[in-house]
C-alpha cells in the first residue's frame, strides 16, 4: 500500500464518498485536504481505516496497528467520535510523541510511524497516523499477531500465521539458475529413475521422442531456466539431479561438515572430522553412515540400556538413537536450509550423549510463535520444490513419516529427554538425546 500524507495545504475533492482502500486504489498523487478526510471519516471504518477519539490505552493501539500492518497497511485517525463526528484531541503533539513510542518500542519489528497533525478553523486538531506493511508479519511486544478484518481486529490463526511468516521467507533461492551449470551436469540416471516411477502418465509422455532432458527439467518440473538459447538447471535442480562432483563444485554451500567429539561440547578434542559431498540423496546416505559409525539406532529402545551418564567407564558407550527420528533429522537438516546465507556452513555434531544438527536459517522473520508452531506440524519450508521431490516415493530415498512432530515425540520417548530447537543468529539448531 502507498503511502499517504494528510496536508492541510492541498486541495483535493473527490466527487463521491469513498472509503479508505477505494480511495487509495483509485488515487495517484500522495495529497489529501481536511475535506477529502472528511468524507474517508463519513465512509466509515474498513479494513484499512480505524477511527479513535483518544489515545487511552497503548497496549491496545499497539494491536491496533500490529492488525494494519499485517493486512497490508491503513489509516488510524485519532480525534474522531463514533458516530464519525470530529471532536479533536487535547494534545496532538503528545498524542504524536506517543504513537512513535508505540511504534517503537511496543511493535516488532518497529514500524517507522508518518505521522500528520491536521488543524481545523473551529480549532479541532485531529492526529492521523498511516501504517505501512512492507516488512510484516509484525507482533506486539508479547509475541501476539493481529489482523484487522472489516472494521474489526482479531488475533491471526495459526494457519493465518504460517501465510504471513511465508512472506518474510526467502522464498525463490530455490529457483535461481546455477552460474557455470548446464544440463551435461544433470546425472541422467538418476532423473530419468525418478520419472520412471511415473509410468503411464509422464514418463510415456517424455520418452515418446527419447530423452529430453532439457526439456523436462525446465518445463515438467520447473528445475532449469532458459535463456533463449541454452538452458541452466536451477539451484534445486543441481541439488537434487546433479552429478555428485559437480554439486560441490556449483554448490559449495551445500557440503556438509560432519564431527565427532571426544566429549560433550565443541571444545572437546575431534575424533574425526569430514566434509561430505554430493547431492541430496548421496549426502543423505553419507550422513545416515557418518551417524552409523558412532551410535546405534533401534526401532525401539533396546531391553536393560541405562542413559548414557549412568554407566560408569572410561570410555563412553555408544549412545543408543532412534532409527526413525535421526532419519527424520538428516532430511530435515538437507531440505530446509537456507542457501541464501552463505556465510553460515550445515554441520552435524556427534557428542557423546547427543547430536546436534545445524543448519543456515534466516532469524528475521522466524518468530518464536513460528518455533512453537513448528513442533505442531506447521510447516516451515524454505524449499517446496526441493521439498516435494526429495520426500516423494519416486526419489527413492527411505524416509520416515511424522515430519518434526514424530522426531519429537519418539526421541523424547526413545530417551526420556526432550529435543531441543533453537533458532538464533541465522542458525536453527536441532539437539537430539541419546539413551
Amino acid at each position: 500500500m502507498a503511502r499517504r500524507r494528510f496536508r492541510s495545504n492541498q486541495r483535493h475533492e473527490p466527487a463521491t464518498e469513498r472509503s479508505f482502500q477505494e480511495y487509495i486504489l483509485s488515487t495517484t498523487a500522495p495529497q489529501t485536504s481536511r475535506i477529502e478526510l472528511l468524507r474517508l471519516i463519513r465512509g466509515g471504518e474498513d479494513t484499512y481505516l480505524e477511527l479513535k477519539v483518544k489515545l487511552s490505552n497503548s497496549e491496545k493501539i499497539a494491536q491496533g496497528i500490529v492488525a494494519l500492518a499485517n493486512t497490508g497497511g491503513g489509516v488510524i485517525v485519532f480525534g474522531v467520535n463514533d458516530q464519525m463526528r470530529v471532536e479533536g484531541v487535547d494534545d496532538a503533539e503528545d498524542v504524536q510523541q506517543e504513537l512513535v513510542r508505540i511504534c517503537r518500542e511496543e511493535i516488532y519489528p518497529p514500524i517507522v510511524p508518518f505521522v500528520d497533525r491536521i488543524a481545523f478553523d473551529v480549532g479541532r486538531r485531529i492526529v492521523a497516523l498511516d501504517v505501512g506493511g512492507k516488512r510484516r508479519p509484525y507482533r506486539t511486544r508479547d509475541g501476539r499477531f493481529y489482523l484487522r478484518i472489516g472494521a474489526e481486529k482479531r488475533e491471526a490463526s495459526r494457519e493465518e500465521l504460517a501465510r504471513l511468516l511465508d512472506e518474510a521467507r526467502p522464498l525463490g533461492y530455490e529457483n535461481i539458475s546455477v552460474i557455470g551449470s548446464a544440463i551435461k551436469d544433470i546425472d541422467e540416471a538418476h532423473l530419468w529413475s525418478f520419472l520412471r516411477q511415473f509410468t503411464g502418465d509422464a514418463f510415456d509422455e517424455a520418452t515418446s521422442s527419447g530423452y529430453p532432458t532439457a526439456e523436462f527439467l525446465q518445463r515438467d518440473l520447473l528445475l532449469a531456466t532458459s535463456n533463449g538459447t541454452e538452458v541452466t538447471p536451477t539451484i534445486a535442480g543441481v541439488l537434487l539431479f546433479g552429478h555428485d562432483e559437480r554439486v560441490s563444485e556449483l554448490l559449495p554451500r551445500s557440503t556438509i561438515t560432519a564431527s565427532r567429539f571426544a566429549g560433550d561440547s565443541v571444545q572437546s578434542a575431534v575424533v574425526e572430522r569430514v566434509k561430505l559431498n554430493g547431492n541430496l540423496a548421496t549426502l543423505y546416505e553419507s550422513t545416515l553412515r557418518f551417524i552409523s559409525r558412532y551410535c546405534d539406532l533401534w526401532e525401539s529402545r533396546p531391553r536393560g540400556s541405562r542413559p548414557a551418564e549412568d554407566v560408569e567407564s572410561p570410555v563412553p558407550a555408544r549412545a543408543n538413537y532412534h532409527r526413525g527420528a535421526l532419519r527424520e533429522a538428516v532430511a530435515n537438516m538437507l531440505v530446509h536450509r537456507d542457501l541464501a546465507l552463505r556465510d553460515q556452513p550445515t554441520r552435524l555434531n556427534i557428542f557423546d550423549r547427543t547430536i546436534e544438527f545445524i543448519n543456515p536459517r534466516r532469524t528475521q522473520g522466524f518468530s518464536p510463535v513460528a518455533q512453537k508452531a513448528i513442533r505442531y506440524g506447521l510447516p516451515e519450508r524454505l524449499n517446496p520444490q526441493i521439498s516435494a521431490i526429495f520426500s516423494s516415493p519416486a526419489y527413492a530415498l527411505d524416509l520416515p513419516t511424522g515430519g518434526l512432530p514424530m522426531l519429537l515425540r519418539e526421541s523424547r520417548l526413545f530417551s526420556g529427554k526432550r529435543t531441543e530447537t533453537y533458532a538464533f543468529n541465522d542458525e536453527f539448531r536441532l539437539r537430539v538425546h541419546g539413551s
